[in-house]
């Protein structure tokens, strides 16, 4: 699956519509594929500063949506319009209630997690009113350790319902842990964190009118449909604006003092030794990933061995560059390489650090 990824305070975040995003689940599922799918918030996008664990577990997803419609504004502060907000709820409901496109059959969902009674309810009114889904099996967990609900049995079971479809409904955190930790042991092809889908299935609390999807207000139906909330959002909004003034501001300001002419692309030379490969950018790398570059990184994931980027020469660096950067630094490193990033001035540093992403490249201390 070919990505277009820009980076978002330290997230790699697609760039998709709905359709498209129904589409990658749908030919995963055709295909037998693997598809770890990811809805980062601003609850994501705020717990991923601290917890390295949960940060990576959205790195190494092979989908990754934004959910929340605050990561909507800021990639258009960052001038990367996405072409809407696509959540988890809204992605499910689309499957669930459309039907099959010719050729294929209804997904098969199995549903983990939620509150005692929820996904049994959940199931039952899938199996009722759904023409796109049909729910092969649920479980309810309870409330212990990732290792608590990673039992040989379990993941038995949940194979053995021949489910395409797996929706984890725990907490954020500990529903990418659980991913993380068991997803090597399942074959079902797509696996999302969908904490919430199971209460609004199940009928428990009401999903917010459309009105307020769009216009961002959601949260104010959400803490009224669930009061405890509020702390989470008076505590994420106060984190937001920290990371606003000292992050993304400064970083949306340089971009509009430095931003490249359309038609300026930079000069890729690339290598390939026993050290492995070798990629030098000369000048701007554009918020669209130029041709170019685009050959040189595939080349160079083609080919065993590490990956080492020099920017000696590298004049602008956007949001998608640096979610590109971000990805294929997940990729090699799923294959046991490494992704250097050589020759940082302190500009770019700065560039890095405010993409939240310098941290993850060997070389770029």
């Amino acid at each position: 699956m070919n990505r277009k990824v820009f980076c978002l305070l330290g997230l790699p975040i697609d760039i998709v519509s709905m359709r498209e995003t129904v589409d990658a689940v749908r030919a995963a599922i055709r295909e037998q594929r693997r598809l770890f799918v990811s809805t980062p918030n601003l609850n994501f996008l705020i717990a991923c500063q601290a917890d390295e664990a949960f940060r990576r577990s959205v790195i190494e997803s092979d989908l990754s949506v934004a959910d929340g419609m605050p990561l909507v504004w800021m990639s258009r502060m960052l001038g990367i319009p996405l072409p809407e907000r696509v959540t988890g709820s809204g992605l499910f409901e689309s499957l669930r209630g459309n039907p099959p496109p010719p050729g294929d059959t209804p997904i098969r969902v199995f549903i983990f997690g939620g509150p005692p009674g929820a996904a049994q309810a959940a199931g039952e009114r899938i199996n009722a009113h759904s023409p796109g889904m049909r729910c092969v099996g649920y479980e309810t967990p309870g409330f212990g350790s990732v290792a608590d609900m990673s039992g040989d049995d379990l993941m038995q079971r949940i194979d053995q319902s021949g489910a395409d479809f797996l929706l984890v409904a725990l907490s954020a955190q500990k529903a990418q842990a659980w991913i993380m930790h068991n997803r090597a042991r399942l074959t079902v092809p797509v696996i999302c964190n969908m904490g919430a889908v199971v209460n609004f299935e199940a009928g428990t609390v009401r999903r917010a009118p459309l009105w307020l999807q769009r216009t961002g207000l959601e949260w104010v139906w959400r803490i009224r449909e669930e009061p405890m909330l509020w702390r989470r959002y008076w505590r994420d909004g106060k984190a937001c604006l920290r990371l606003a003034f000292l992050q993304l501001l400064p970083y949306v300001l340089w971009l509009r003092l430095h931003r490249p002419a359309p038609s300026a692309q930079p000069v890729i030379q690339y290598r390939h030794d026993a050290q492995g490969s070798h990629v030098a950018i000369v000048g701007p790398v554009p918020d669209s990933i130029p041709q170019a570059l685009r050959e040189s990184i595939d080349r160079a994931l083609a080919r065993e061995g590490d990956l080492t980027i020099d920017l000696t020469a590298l004049t602008y660096l956007g949001p998608c560059f640096a979610g590109e950067m971000l990805t294929l630094e997940s990729r090699l490193k799923a294959r046991g390489d490494t992704l250097r990033l050589v020759g940082l001035s302190a500009r770019t540093r700065r560039l890095l650090d405010w993409n939240g992403i310098r941290k993850d490249f060997s070389g770029a201390a």
